[in-house]
């Protein structure tokens, strides 16, 4: 147990509790103010921004060896995916209201969006250690980049065209037939491809410069734990 405690992904795990904990209360808090419930969508969407930490974290604590049932879960962690960083883009909803000051408003909105992309970084890092050990790096850094395309691609269809990710049950033709002639008339879509491409170089960014920062202080931490 004091092992478990005392492991980065347990405090990760917790702090990411407190943060959640701490958006939800900037909400609550918003509503006694202002009587509305302006932003309490919010609560939902850093919900979906939830699973995907959860199926990966699903993945690795009950060790599943099984290629079918890891497959499967992939394709499940791919569809909500695109929740975490789908927060970003509720800055849209970002306005002077008479109720609330805008830097009240603007604080709460990135409060949700950091937590939910921190939900998304760590589950596409717990995705990317597991194919670890069925392709070589430079395979894998290809995957999680078209990864994070994908996930750009998603947030677009949420944002814009208003898709949801269990839209693949319930009008699998409505949401087939929206992203085929996307991909059949390019030219008429530029906005859905130019969000899809700046975000999704955004996205790599991000999530590598996360990586990078969370690989050197593990690397830090290594001869410390040895000594001990």
């Amino acid at each position: 147990m004091k092992k478990l405690m005392e492991s980065p992904r347990f405090k990760m795990n917790v702090l990411l509790v407190f943060m959640t904990l701490f958006c939800f209360s900037l909400s609550l808090f918003r509503y006694y103010i202002s009587e509305t419930k302006v932003f309490f969508f919010l609560n939902w969407n850093l919900f979906l921004a939830w699973i995907p930490l959860f199926l990966s974290t699903f993945i690795l604590a009950f060790h599943i060896k099984s290629k079918i049932s890891i497959a499967a879960i992939i394709i499940v962690w791919i569809l909500f995916f695109p929740n975490s960083p789908y927060i970003l883009t509720d800055l849209f909803h970002l306005k002077a209201r008479n109720t609330i000051p805008i830097w009240y408003d603007l604080i709460v909105i990135l409060s949700y969006a950091w937590t939910g992309l921190i939900c998304g970084f760590l589950s596409l890092n717990d995705i990317e250690k597991l194919l670890s050990g069925y392709n070589k790096q430079r395979t894998i850094n290809g995957i999680v980049v078209l990864f994070l395309f994908m996930s750009s691609f998603g947030v677009y269809l949420g944002r814009f065209l208003r898709w949801n990710s269990w839209d693949v049950l319930n009008n699998p033709f409505g949401l087939f037939n929206d992203i085929v002639v996307r991909f059949i008339y390019p030219l008429e879509y530029t906005k859905t491809w130019g969000v899809t491409l700046l975000m999704g170089i955004m996205l790599n960014f991000m999530y590598f410069t996360f990586k990078l920062i969370r690989n050197s202080n593990e690397t830090l931490m290594q001869p410390k734990n040895a000594a001990g």
